[in-house]
């Protein structure tokens, strides 16, 4: 067996800078917009519930 045939299959410094910027600018504000309104959607939905905060 020749160890010539082995292919690495590393990622380059292009393919890095791909991930990140698609981590930074396209992933973690998605997820940012989600929690936030997630969290608001909860809070609106125990207010219309429960009545708002100080009530009763």
């Amino acid at each position: 067996m020749s160890k010539n045939n082995v292919v690495e299959d590393s990622p380059s410094k292009m393919d890095e800078w791909k991930v990140f910027l698609f981590i930074a600018v396209v992933l973690f504000p998605i997820l940012a917009v989600v929690t936030v309104g997630g969290y608001g959607f909860i809070v609106w939905m125990l207010q219309i519930m429960m009545g708002p905060p100080g009530h009763g």
